[in-house]
């Protein structure tokens, strides 16, 4: 087994992470998280959505966000653009990369977005191409790789089969995504496995939730099988919309020093990505979700 020597993290704290808080968080805030998430050393940050603001109304202010950031070269800074309608809004903002999506399970599709996969892939292929075209990078995320709250488990001919679709339409690396955070270990690097068929390691990134504790092990179980991209929120940002107060995303900090203590690099310093998460829940007013976190204030605290 050889582990990586290196491991890149994308932080999707300020987008995946605020989009369903319900107090409205300013575009001043937003912004100060996103300069303290790169100051801690992320060089790649997932920053707002392109939606309709009838349907996600705390990334109403997308515009405003993306033009009040202090780009620093090497950092790369992602946008969700959910159609070409999004896509063409987000032009304006000079994204380096977009993000599309699709679910691996059918019936998690049709609620989502009342289509089927294959139907879901056909609309983005549009966008694709025009981002592709611009000169725009283009991730997909892929959700429900290893469990729909619909379907239950989800096979890896499935989270395959949505992998070759994004592919087909230009998409240049993707997420394999434990959308609830019922994945283990075994169920991840199988889903890990099947979308090894379409894209290489370097195309492919981790992305776990915490709802059942999991989202370590699974992280050290894509470890084992090269994978070296992962996506975390820092201070766990994000709940999980299908189990009630459950833990969403996995902590970047949680990520941060299981990856150091491993004696991987990240190119992050972990007390300032610590106080960025303090920050944010400062705002939101209440305690980080990182379990690391937490240890590391109370030990500050009791120094």
């Amino acid at each position: 087994m050889t582990l990586p020597t290196h491991v890149k993290l994308i932080d999707v704290g300020p987008r995946d992470g605020l989009q369903n808080e319900k107090q409205t968080v300013p575009a001043a805030v937003k912004i100060e998280l996103v300069h303290r998430l790169q100051d801690a050393g992320l060089k790649e940050i997932e920053v707002t959505s392109f939606v309709s603001p009838k349907w996600v109304p705390q990334m109403a202010d997308n515009l405003e966000v993306m033009a009040g950031i202090a780009r620093q070269s090497g950092v790369r800074y992602s946008v969700l653009t959910p159609n070409m309608k999004g896509f063409e809004a987000a032009l304006a903002s000079k994204p380096d990369e977009i993000v599309v999506f699709g679910a691996a399970s059918e019936a998690f599709s049709q609620k989502n977005i009342n289509c089927s996969i294959a139907e879901s892939i056909e609309r983005f292929a549009p966008v694709v191409a025009a981002a592709l075209a611009a000169g725009i990078n283009v991730r997909g995320a892929m959700s429900c790789t290893v469990g729909c709250p619909y379907e239950g488990d989800i096979a890896p001919e499935r989270v395959g089969y949505l992998a070759g679709l994004m592919k087909g339409i230009g998409v240049q690396r993707v997420d394999v995504a434990d959308t609830i955070g019922v994945g283990t270990p075994l169920s991840v690097q199988r889903a890990i496995e099947a979308t090894l068929a379409h894209f290489d390691l370097n195309h492919i990134s981790g992305h776990f939730h915490d709802t059942y504790g999991q989202a370590l092990s699974n992280t050290l179980a894509a470890l084992q099988l090269g994978v070296f991209n992962f996506q975390s929120s820092v201070a766990g940002l994000g709940g999980c919309p299908y189990a009630k107060g459950a833990t969403g995303n996995v902590a970047t900090e949680d990520v941060v020093y299981l990856l150091h203590g491993m004696g991987i690099a990240t190119g992050i310093d972990l007390d300032k990505l610590i106080d960025a998460g303090q920050f944010i829940s400062d705002f939101l007013g209440r305690p980080t979700n990182s379990r690391v976190g937490k240890a590391l204030l109370n030990k500050r605290l009791s120094a």
